[in-house]
């Protein structure tokens, strides 16, 4: 009689199926009114990046092992730090992103979900002036947290 035991390490916390090769990345979708025209392809681009660094997988145009999709729903600026004066010293830009996570490989795992991040930046800056590096930090900040989600072995 002969059993087996298979053990996969990973230095990056990827729970990959041992037998997924390919992911697919969708381009995401702007649904957001106030983004920027290029936020979904800053998004698409960073979660891309992400999981070709973590992963094993080799990214592929459609009918991957496991599939990503989704929208960014939301793109918000509001007010933080409140002071005497009832002016604002922070602001917050927050993004939210709809996720459809596929693994074609453990169906079981498939999932839908939002995740937001948010970073705040100096109110006496305007926002066209700090967009794109909040556009990055955030997107890195999500796609991370998409990452933990749907690969993560936490």
């Amino acid at each position: 009689m002969m059993t087996s035991c298979q053990v996969n390490y990973s230095f990056t916390g990827a729970d990959t199926p041992p037998d997924a090769r390919t992911v697919t990345i969708d381009p995401f979708e702007n649904r957001a009114t106030l983004a920027p025209p290029n936020s979904a392809q800053v998004f698409t681009e960073r979660l891309r990046d992400l999981i070709s660094a973590q992963t094993p997988l080799n990214i592929a145009q459609q009918d991957g092992d496991l599939e990503y999709a989704g929208t960014i729903t939301g793109y918000d600026v509001q007010p933080v730090a409140i002071q005497a004066n009832e002016t604002a010293a922070m602001n917050r830009l927050t993004i939210t992103v709809g996720v459809v996570y596929i693994n074609n490989k453990e169906p079981k795992k498939n999932s839908q979900f939002s995740v937001s991040r948010f970073a705040d930046y100096d109110s006496s800056q305007d926002l066209v002036s700090v967009e794109d590096a909040l556009l990055q930090t955030i997107s890195d900040q999500l796609a991370q947290d998409i990452f933990d989600r749907t690969l993560g072995n936490w």
